[in-house]
């Protein structure tokens, strides 16, 4: 099953490395939040990525071109016409397909763009600045039975993200996006999306938090999978803060892979 992750935006908010790379190469602990998302998903099984890219992605590309560079002990043997020779080789059991979606592309019309590498098949979709200890393979039973086009992760917040109305069936039935957080569960993203997703995508100038969600959740078409464990968001400098501190104080909560 793939995973399509939406990593093509500017991350205006978190300026001050932004300037210089996608949002979801910026580094926690070393390594791009992008591939602790990976991580996380590779962990329960999930390991046919599909990355949604724009805004210098180039950046993302050359990364993953020279991955065992970054992440092996390398000689350079200048002696003998510069030959390389990489140790403790880390590899990974990823297929990576990075598909440029345009530089102003909306959310939406990133997710329509890639609707050939995904076929008519369910996917697993997130964003590419966010990490979490969900349990996927409970997510995608959870997402089989209740029989709708979107499953969702439903976290607690105190951010502003897409507010969720839920039912105790745990349809969602309405989707506000962008409001101050009141208490309520916010979409944290981490979906289970069915095929016919794409006929509520339009063009590129499609934002799927707005149009397509409030359209499916007034169709009850939305479940929400009710996650308590961690999640947290990596939108300003702080949560970048927060998440490096986390990582050094030895256990991270989202890092569920040995």
């Amino acid at each position: 099953m793939k995973v399509v992750i939406l990593a093509g935006g500017y991350g205006t908010r978190i300026s001050e490395e932004s300037h210089l790379k996608p949002k979801p190469m910026i580094e926690i602990g070393g390594r791009p939040i992008l591939w602790h998302i990976m991580k996380e998903y590779s962990h329960w099984g999930f390991n046919d990525f599909i990355i949604c890219a724009g805004y210098k992605q180039n950046v993302i590309k050359e990364w993953f071109a020279n991955y065992y560079l970054h992440n092996s002990d390398v000689t350079f043997d200048f002696r003998n016409g510069g030959k390389m020779a990489v140790h403790n080789n880390i590899s990974e059991p990823w297929e990576v397909t990075i598909v440029d979606t345009g530089l102003d592309t909306m959310t939406g019309g990133r997710i329509k763009r890639i609707q050939q590498y995904v076929g008519n098949e369910t996917f697993l979709m997130t964003y590419g600045d966010g990490v979490c200890d969900v349990n996927m393979q409970e997510l995608l039973r959870f997402h089989k039975v209740g029989g709708k086009i979107v499953t969702l992760t439903s976290v607690y917040s105190g951010q502003k993200f897409g507010v969720l109305d839920i039912t105790g069936d745990a349809d969602v039935i309405s989707f506000r996006e962008k409001q101050h957080a009141d208490g309520a569960r916010i979409n944290g993203g981490y979906m289970v999306l069915e095929p016919e997703i794409f006929q509520y995508l339009k063009d590129d100038s499609t934002v799927f938090e707005q149009e397509p969600l409030e359209k499916l959740a007034v169709q009850k078409q939305i479940k929400a999978y009710q996650h308590n464990g961690f999640w947290q968001s990596m939108d300003t400098l702080r949560d970048r803060e927060k998440l490096e501190a986390l990582w050094e104080s030895g256990n991270p909560p989202w890092k569920v892979w040995e």
